[in-house]
């Protein structure tokens, strides 16, 4: 048997929620894995098949598990891809869509700031490891960004080559330090580019850019990740649908 830790005044569903959350927060279910079935899950725990149920509908319904007819119940991997063309107009000569290059400026330790700190929920001067990369199109840096992500959980990416791992950040996270993102946060804000990020984008300072802020957490909850890439803002679009 299988003993819940959680709080015992919440409903045994809850409580069964939250435990297995922390279970794939702690990899006993990789993201595309499915997880064991409510009759398994239900002898485990020793509860009954529809306590079990309504804990995986939960979880169905919040984006963590998601059901594959005829195949079981799967730890769902969320795609981040699209985040960037949300916001940003990317195109060729042709008007189609291009992927930017990804090319890693620094990784380094470094004594978190207190923003930093706040944002991770860790505690004052923690160690943390700052990335500094911008992404180009046809060798013009369109966007610069700087990621903040807590030393204890990463501290693999300091003994790699980073920049040789491909242009996206999340697999190398679960790959190399076995840190999942499963959710993100954005806030969408803009200000008149500094010194620093004028030189990154090649742009002049005080020239008008777009920044987006994103807390990245992982299926517990816990926050792994914050960053703020600044983007031009002649690429900048925004949409949403009114009906």
């Amino acid at each position: 048997m299988n003993t819940l830790s959680s709080d015992a005044r919440l409903p045994l569903y809850q409580r069964l929620r939250d435990h297995l959350v922390e279970q794939i927060a702690n990899n006993r279910w990789r993201p595309g894995e499915a997880i064991p079935t409510e009759a398994v899950l239900s002898a485990e725990y020793e509860i009954s098949t529809g306590t079990v149920r309504k804990a995986v509908d939960a979880l169905v319904s919040e984006g963590i598990l998601e059901r594959q007819q005829g195949r079981g119940t799967f730890v769902r991997r969320p795609q981040f891809q699209s985040s960037l063309f949300r916001f940003f107009r990317f195109q060729g000569p042709s008007g189609e869509r291009q992927v930017p290059e990804s090319r890693i400026l620094s990784v380094e330790s470094v004594t978190a700031p207190s923003a930093v700190s706040e944002a991770l929920g860790l505690k004052a001067e923690a160690q943390v490891i700052r990335i500094v990369r911008t992404r180009l199109l046809d060798v013009q840096p369109l966007l610069a960004e700087e990621i903040w992500l807590p030393r204890k959980r990463f501290q693999a990416l300091l003994d790699i080559d980073l920049s040789a791992q491909g242009p996206l950040l999340y697999p190398v996270y679960e790959s190399v330090c076995g840190q999942v993102v499963a959710s993100a946060e954005e806030t969408l804000t803009a200000e008149s580019v500094n010194e620093v990020y004028a030189r990154l984008l090649q742009v002049p300072v005080n020239s008008p850019v777009v920044v987006i802020e994103r807390l990245a957490r992982d299926y517990a909850g816990q926050p792994l990740e914050w960053r703020r890439s600044r983007g031009h803002a002649e690429h900048f679009r925004y949409r949403v649908d009114i009906r």
